[in-house]
């Protein structure tokens, strides 16, 4: 196995979570995620950093369709994801 396909299997495996065992008793990374939002806004209103100009957040909606929102636009994005993520996991 050459070095760039040895990288893409290591790459793939990680993506899938198959590299480390999974702890079923982990917190979601959703729960993870809206946890560090909170405290980016805490932050933010305390003045100890800047708002960022543009959030983007990814989501899954209604129709199981994945969805980019950057600001006030809302972008379909499911064409543009290759792979699903294991459950848990946020993009």
């Amino acid at each position: 196995m050459k070095a760039e396909q040895l990288r893409k299997s290591i790459l793939q495996l990680a993506i899938q979570g198959k590299l480390v065992p999974q702890n079923p008793n982990d917190e979601p990374a959703s729960v993870l995620l809206e946890r560090i939002r909170a405290e980016k806004q805490q932050l933010i209103k305390e003045g100890k950093i800047k708002k960022d100009k543009v959030d983007s957040v990814i989501f899954k909606g209604d129709d199981n369709r994945h969805y980019e929102k950057v600001g006030n636009e809302i972008k379909d994005i499911t064409e543009e994801i290759d792979f699903e993520l294991p459950d848990g996991w946020e993009y």
